[in-house]
């Protein structure tokens, strides 16, 4: 297992996973996969923005990503940032997911962010529970934020302070 920056050779895996959760799960809200275009883009401007984009490799391929970039869009937002981690659903299960939060965690840290928040779907314990042993907390809790396979889901905001005030 090599944790290492993204580069342009991951995206289409990363693509691959993207669309997973899209379709699949209720990890994304959103309802159509995505293209080629729209990862490359999305890549071109965590570089532009110096935000990290990190794939876990194993076996010589990319099995997962994670990432951050900022919580809302105004100015005042700057020191909080929102965190993704996404992992191929073939290898699900192997301590990738913790390995990259570590990551993201201590990129954060050394970025000189305050706060690291991840929305999470409520119905997803699983991964409330994984960010609570890293000390996340919940934050906020929305009734009925998104609208996907057929149902309404709860979005919960989980938050872990990386400084002190």
């Amino acid at each position: 297992m090599i944790l290492r920056a993204a580069e342009q050779k991951d995206l289409p895996i990363i693509l691959e996973i993207m669309n997973e959760a899209i379709l699949n799960t209720t990890a994304i809200y959103d309802y159509k996969s995505r293209d080629e275009a729209y990862v490359t883009a999305w890549f071109a401007k965590k570089q532009a923005d110096k935000l990290p984009v990190i794939v876990c490799e194993m076996d010589g391929k990319a099995v997962a990503y994670g990432s951050f970039g900022p919580f809302r869009a105004w100015e005042a937002y700057k020191f909080s940032v929102e965190h993704s981690i996404y992992v191929h659903k073939d290898y699900q299960g192997r301590g990738i997911g913790k390995k990259l939060l570590e990551a993201l965690i201590t990129a954060a840290k050394e970025g000189g962010y305050h706060t690291m928040i991840g929305g999470i779907d409520a119905s997803n314990q699983k991964s409330c529970d994984f960010h609570a042993k890293f000390g996340f907390k919940e934050a906020g809790r929305i009734k009925d934020a998104g609208y996907k396979f057929d149902r309404w889901l709860d979005l919960v905001f989980m938050q872990l302070m990386l400084s002190g005030r």
